[in-house]
């Protein structure tokens, strides 16, 4: 099944690239991670940043997802750029009034920040084409937020924000009936 998910992962990325974006200018990294090793190194940062988060049981269940995945499709932001349309969805009334005023700021374990919405929407956009590839050749996956910041932390994708799609090929999906530990 290894060689199954590379070549899910390939599509899934083909997806991702050709997907429409704001402008028709394309400012993501599409990064496929497919060894093991990669994945596991993302679990175990995972599992060590979750004590210093306010969710640490969600960080564990998702690197336990991570842990038993075939592959993972990360998609990112490379440049932290608007796409001109003067829109106000960044809460500024133009472009240059975001560019001006804005402050990247960079979070352990995160993302750079604030972002133009509509390159958001690009991200989005690109995660869901991929998501939809997978579904419709029957293969699990799910798209998450906390495995993308844990790549980009490790140096595997570049990006200023990044979302990761795990893939599984097993019996049943990995990724519905995750059991969270409840925090009291």
């Amino acid at each position: 099944m290894k060689e199954v998910a590379e070549m899910v992962i390939g599509l899934m990325a083909a997806a991702a690239r050709t997907a429409p974006k704001a402008g028709g200018k394309d400012f993501l990294e599409i990064v496929a991670i497919v060894k093991d090793d990669d994945l596991n190194k993302i679990a175990v940062a995972m599992k060590e940043y979750a004590p210093k988060s306010t969710n640490e049981a969600y960080w564990l269940r998702d690197a336990s997802n991570i842990e038993n995945s075939g592959a993972l499709l990360l998609v990112g932001l490379s440049k932290p750029v608007t796409a001109g349309y003067d829109c106000g969805g960044c809460g500024y009334p133009t472009c240059a009034d975001f560019n001006d005023s804005r402050e990247l700021k960079d979070k352990e374990m995160g993302y750079t920040g604030p972002h133009c919405i509509m390159r958001m929407m690009d991200i989005g956009v690109a995660l869901s084409s991929a998501a939809k590839t997978a579904g419709i050749l029957n293969v699990d996956n799910r798209v998450q937020q906390r495995v993308g910041a844990a790549a980009r932390a490790l140096g595997l994708i570049e990006s200023e924000v990044v979302m990761g799609i795990p893939i599984s090929i097993t019996g049943k999906s990995i990724y519905f009936d995750r059991q969270t530990p409840i925090k009291h």
